[in-house]
């Protein structure tokens, strides 16, 4: 079958040509077409489910919306985990589903099991389905800076110019809001006021939303035309507020919100915050990218987005970039795309030595490029990405990708040594081919399928390491075809002019006088080289006893996810005033270039930080400009020495590796402990526990405990005997609570 390929091409050496270039042409195509990545995806696929349940407990919200909501969940077709967070005022549920599952195809079967306990949720707990996106599709990261506008002016201008037009960029999932003042109406009442008027609180609240609505009244005709009605009451400002009619005196005067409140406008409470470089609390903004989108276009088209945005931003106002994954798809690529260039240049120089005839080692040469491109056809066919792994899979294969075509060059130069050159060139060729082609097409499949078990590999592992499986196995299979129909073409024509004998060779005639002893040697003495073999493979045993693991190698990302943690319950201002102190210190470190602290959770289903966790990135420089001598691990030590802060505990990761960790495990950490049990209190003691024995563990930075069952609370306890004589009920007073304590939202205008 083999040989009748080699005759088949050698007879069609046209088309074989033809052929080759179209492949070079689809080849480059697909090359410059192919997506680029740092790192394959490691994301699972995952749909959350995100619920607002405002002003309430975590632990309400957890007993009322986040258990219901997971236990529905469990009955979703696919979903391998479910995950469930619950917060003040808000639930997130994640499920994570099997390998393999369309992501649009999960959420249609959450939305369908969601519409099925929709009412079995309290009242004012609406689920909705977040984005189509994970937290590792976190690309790109902004800040809004300005000297004449303040926080709330640039946080308008993010959520209503800056973040509608990102949001329409090609892969951008959503783009999330943090930092700044979200600006609202406020009617602060007066208490005595109220009571003097003898005007519950919560009237207040039903007449300014009901004040604050357009009807529509059909039409009217007059005249021949028709005339749409509209009733308009939709409130524009403080002023229209403050005259809202509450009631009326005995005397028929009105009483307006006016004269029991003040209207003015304020920032609306927030659960996060965001700080840039040490200075003080800015607006920023996080581009999301959707699920299995290319992260280098999309990046690219954010970028090129922004700076038409720029020119329509106010006089004053400039978009910074503080965290850019491009710069590390860029800086990857290109080292390996170099390493690529240069062993293919040491392959095609050592053919070069060896066979001592140019236009024969071309021939070996050629079958490299053309069996990377090949790759690259079948890698866009099949949508594997252009990462470390995939391209690392090429780069396995570069040595093994010409053994088959020297071996036949070198086959055919002995034909030609034994003939003399007498015989038809073309005849010299097939012979030749016939001879070795076989054996060599098998030998090159049988490594082919060396990396089939590594198909078998499922979950995380799989989505690594089988990019460079694929690779591996697409260049080897690739050089295994060329070297049946392409090569014995070339060899034809290029394998003329005067041919050095492999006796001739200064350099084979070497390697040949080092070799000859030693496998004398071995032939002659077979039981010492059996010996010594057993003897150095039981000396292995002590080095890999020693060896640690780990599920990937370190990739050194050029940025530094910081993660302190501390106890629950700490105000958003305290919080606030350490982050700006943590980012001073580290903007003080001359290998630092920026950092954008994050406390709390931006305004995303893809952040469940409370605002006890500070997520601060930090973007080094390039390592040409740190002070000599010192290492990532160094830096990194001395960080944390400077960040030695009473009451927080400190975590340091990058970006893309920590949300790959908290996404696979739901720890912050790439190693966790999970304790299980029906008791929260008993939980968060065992988890203390925990912390304190993990502390003296060798290698252990630091660790911590979550603590669930801890918060501060003021507690209203109602007595229902004594409100009764009043004529009220708990909902009375607890609704009385909400207004004048907590807060409620009466109206949304526009």
């Amino acid at each position: 079958m083999i040989n009748k390929v080699i005759a088949w091409s050698l007879q069609n050496r046209f088309l074989v040509l033809f052929a080759t270039v179209g492949i070079l042409g689809a080849g480059v195509m697909a090359m410059l077409s192919t997506p680029l990545d740092a790192i394959p995806d490691l994301s699972d696929v995952q749909v959350i489910v995100q619920t607002d349940f405002r002003e309430q407990a975590p632990q309400i919200v957890e007993d009322q919306v986040t258990y219901p909501i997971a236990s529905e969940m469990l009955k979703v077709p696919g979903a391998r985990v479910v995950r469930g967070y619950s917060f003040f005022g808000l639930s997130l549920v994640y499920v994570i589903f099997e390998d393999g599952t369309d992501i649009y195809w999960a959420r249609s079967r959450v939305l369908e099991y969601l519409n099925g306990i929709r009412q079995n949720l309290p009242p004012g707990g609406e689920p909705v389905l977040g984005p189509d996106a994970t937290g590792v599709g976190w690309v790109y990261e902004y800040v809004l800076e300005s000297e004449t506008h303040d926080l709330a002016e640039l946080r308008s201008l993010q959520d209503w110019y800056v973040r509608y037009q990102l949001t329409s960029v090609p892969g951008v999932s959503e783009v999330a809001s943090v930092g700044g003042f979200v600006r609202q109406y406020q009617v602060e009442l007066d208490p005595e006021r109220l009571r003097a008027f003898g005007i519950p609180a919560t009237r207040v609240a039903q007449a300014i939303g009901n004040r604050n609505v357009d009807i529509g009244a059909r039409v009217l005709e007059m005249g021949g035309r028709e005339y749409m009605i509209r009733g308009l009451g939709y409130l524009e400002g403080v002023e229209d507020i403050g005259n809202v009619t509450v009631g009326a005196t005995p005397a028929g005067t009105p009483i307006r919100v006016a004269d029991v409140a003040t209207v003015q406008i304020g920032p609306a409470p927030r659960r996060g915050s965001a700080e840039f470089n040490g200075r003080g609390e800015a607006v920023a903004g996080i581009v999301v990218m959707r699920f299995g989108s290319d992260a280098l276009r999309t990046i690219e088209a954010v970028k090129e987005r922004i700076a038409v945005i720029q020119a329509g931003l106010p006089e004053g106002v400039t978009i910074t970039t503080a965290y850019d994954r491009s710069d590390l798809i860029h800086r990857a690529i290109e080292t390996l795309r170099e390493k690529l260039i240069e062993e293919s240049l040491i392959v095609a120089a050592i053919a070069l030595l060896f066979l001592l005839h140019a236009r024969s080692a071309l021939v070996a040469v050629v079958t490299l490029p053309l069996g990377i491109l090949m790759s690259f056809i079948v890698m866009r066919l099949i949508g594997v990405n252009a990462n470390i792994m995939s391209l690392g899979g090429i780069a396995i294969a570069i040595g093994a990708m010409v053994d088959a075509s020297i071996v036949m060059i070198e086959n055919m130069h002995k034909h030609i040594e034994r003939d003399g050159g007498k015989r038809d060139r073309w005849e010299v060729v097939l012979e030749s081919a016939k001879q070795v082609g076989p054996p060599l097409f098998f030998s090159l499949l049988i490594i082919t399928f060396s990396f089939l078990p590594v198909f078998a590999l499922e979950q995380q592992e799989g989505r690594l390491f089988k990019p460079l499986a694929f690779t591996k196995t697409f260049a080897m299979a690739s050089s295994a075809l060329l070297s049946i129909t392409l090569v014995p073409v070339l060899m034809g024509y290029l394998v003329r002019g005067k041919i050095l004998p492999e006796g001739r060779n200064p350099l084979n005639r070497v390697l040949q006088w080092l070799y000859r002893p030693v496998i004398k040697f071995a032939t002659h003495h077979p039981w010492p080289v059996v010996a010594l073999s057993v003897l150095v493979l039981g000396v292995t045993i002590i080095p890999w006893r020693q060896l640690g693991s780990e599920f990937m190698p370190p990739l050194k990302e050029g940025s530094i996810l910081f993660m302190p943690t501390t106890i629950p319950g700490v105000s958003i201002a305290q919080a606030r005033d350490v982050m700006r102190v943590q980012d001073s210190l580290l903007m003080e470190f001359p290998e630092v270039e920026t950092v954008l602290g994050k406390v709390g959770r931006a305004n995303t289903a893809t952040d469940p930080a409370p605002l006890s966790m500070w997520e601060t990135t930090i973007t080094l420089k390039h390592q040409d400009e740190w002070r000599p001598g010192l290492s990532y691990e160094q830096l990194i030590a001395e960080m944390n020495e400077a960040m030695q802060l009473p009451g927080i505990t400190n975590s340091w990761t990058m970006p893309i590796k920590g949300r790959i960790d908290m996404l696979a495990t739901g720890i912050r950490t790439p190693v966790g402990i999970k304790i299980f049990g029906p008791d929260l209190d008993t939980l968060q003691r065992l988890g203390e526990q925990v912390e304190r024995i993990l502390q003296d563990v060798p290698g252990t930075r630091s660790a911590f405990a979550e603590r669930g069952a801890s918060g501060y609370y003021v507690d209203i306890d109602i007595d229902r005997e004594e409100a009764a004589r009043y004529g009220l009920n708990a909902g009375d007073i607890n609704s009385a609570v909400m207004a004048t304590i907590g807060g409620i939202n009466a109206a949304i205008t526009v």
